[in-house]
């Protein structure tokens, strides 16, 4: 038996989507998930085909939300194959944590993440491919990062780089953004948090809002 809205109790879920109806794209769709499956479509001009009462799938944007709590945005396919572009929130529904999806055309998706980054050192500029950045710092109002032991600083915030870089970098304290492949090993401090330590010898804390998506990252 399928579960609709009014079946599972919620009237806030029905607000969620009127108000989101009034500012996504046309065309898109919604979808609410919590407790392992959907539990709402509402059908656009896009369809992907979800059905109520669906699982999601793990390793999917609602499974990612679920997990970590935090927005998640990508390119994906739906249970029945059709692709599309989803943006997940997390939101509340009966004292769980669910997730709203906004589900658009593949057309819509955000630009092709930067491979280069220009930093300046003394009265020169050097650009720097992302690979070779081990990692990116909020220090004293200005914003530092790190290659082959030499330190560059850029007018880009750690907010505008974290959507502008290859998800092969993480978010993982208000001051730090690192490239996954540059970690080198993860470890615990004295007060049982997680702290990183990448290939130049920095140590990177991680902090607590943080730690969901860094134990996700390295299947932790």
């Amino acid at each position: 038996m399928e579960l609709t809205l009014e079946k599972h109790g919620d009237d806030s879920l029905a607000h969620y989507t009127s108000v989101l109806e009034d500012w996504v794209p046309n065309g898109a769709s919604l979808a609410i998930a919590v407790g392992g499956k959907y539990i709402h479509y509402s059908q656009g001009t896009y369809d992907v085909k979800l059905k109520v009462g669906e699982a999601f799938a793990k390793h999917s944007i609602a499974d990612a939300v679920c997990q970590t709590g935090r927005k998640m945005e990508r390119m994906e396919q739906s249970p029945s194959g059709v692709l599309f572009y989803g943006v997940g929130y997390p939101v509340p529904v009966q004292g769980e944590l669910g997730v709203l999806l906004v589900i658009l055309p593949p057309a819509v998706q955000i630009k092709e993440p930067i491979r280069m980054l220009t930093g300046k050192k003394g009265d020169d500029w050097y650009p720097i491919p992302v690979e070779q950045v081990t990692h990116i710092e909020s220090l004293q109002k200005k914003t530092w990062f790190y290659s082959n032991v030499e330190t560059f600083s850029t007018s880009l915030t750690l907010k505008e780089l974290t959507s502008k870089l290859p998800d092969t970098f993480l978010r993982v304290h208000r001051s730090y953004i690192v490239n996954l492949s540059a970690v080198q090993k993860i470890s615990k401090d004295i007060s049982s948090g997680l702290v990183l330590t990448m290939n130049d010898g920095s140590e990177l804390p991680i902090s607590q809002s943080y730690v969901n998506e860094v134990r996700a990252a390295f299947n932790l």
